[in-house]
């Protein structure tokens, strides 16, 4: 297991992507896949960065873990902001046009369809929300 602690800003996507790339491309992991991650990693660190310290600042954990039998990556994204559980929010109605939807949940929603398991928890004051994709 690799791990990156991190400020949570906007700006540090890509360095929290490319150091979950550089997992994913150690292990073989297909170039679809790595790209499903990486949209994930966008949605789940930005919104990390816009409201887990709201209006402060601090930091975010990124954990990478890599299995075996069956194959898949989880991704841990530890923070201590504001207890949120993304999980906890209704899908959007995507049958609906773009203007007649509530704004927000669509990001959370395509990591839902895109990655194997999600999972979320607050523990000793920290939220911990974890995907898994199989490769």
């Amino acid at each position: 297991m690799k791990e990156l602690t991190i400020a949570a800003e906007i700006e540090n996507i890509p360095a929290v992507t490319e150091f979950v790339d550089a997992e994913l491309e150690e292990c073989g992991c297909p170039m679809k896949t790595q790209m499903q991650i990486d949209i994930a990693i966008d949605e789940l660190f930005g919104n990390i960065a816009r409201y887990a310290y709201d209006p402060g600042t601090g930091d975010a954990t990124v954990r990478v873990d890599v299995k075996e039998n069956p194959a898949a990556v989880e991704i841990t994204f530890i923070d201590g902001g504001v207890p949120y559980d993304p999980l906890k929010k209704a899908d959007p109605d995507v049958t609906l046009s773009a203007d007649e939807r509530e704004i927000g949940g669509l990001g959370i929603f395509m990591v839902k369809k895109s990655m194997d398991n999600i999972a979320y928890e607050y523990r000793d004051g920290k939220n911990i929300l974890s995907i898994t994709k199989n490769i």
